[in-house]
């Protein structure tokens, strides 16, 4: 790993199943187990990686498709089944759906136009997320000394 290449997070505990990942630039977003039992609306890791999976490829086809023209409406659906089988807790049957609309004129028709090609490119080479994912990347844990 090089300085241009890593990425990373830090993900500190702020109390009994509530925690904030900070990245490198100060940004931050709480998340937690999600209890609806205790009325809870933080995102869960789960949830987390549903909303990377759609706001990766959501970066790439905005950024091709505004250019020609602005969005009225852009949706990103993501979902996927948790299930705990032979191979652990996981999800399965991954799927990000978009609902774009433009205006009805020269520019929106443009944009239309690409937005197929615009989510299958991010899907087959951009979005690292997805990408990560159906590559099947091995993960790596560790336990430092306190």
């Amino acid at each position: 790993m090089t300085e241009n290449t890593l990425r990373s997070v830090t993900v500190e505990r702020t109390g009994t199943g509530h925690f904030t990942a900070t990245n490198p630039r100060g940004g931050t977003i709480s998340f937690g187990t999600g209890s609806a039992d205790d009325g809870e609306t933080d995102f869960t890791p789960v949830e987390l990686l549903l909303a990377a999976l759609g706001g990766c490829t959501a970066v790439d086809v905005d950024v091709a498709t505004a250019r020609h023209s602005e969005p009225t409406r852009f949706t990103v659906t993501v979902t996927g089944d948790k299930v705990a089988d032979e191979l652990g807790n996981r999800l399965t049957d991954l799927s990000v759906s978009f609902s774009v609309a433009f205006p009805d004129d020269e520019a929106g028709d443009r944009a239309r136009a690409i937005l197929p090609r615009a989510v299958k490119v991010s899907h087959d080479k951009l979005c690292t997320v997805s990408r990560t994912v159906e590559a099947g990347t091995p993960v790596t844990v560790a336990v430092e000394d306190a």
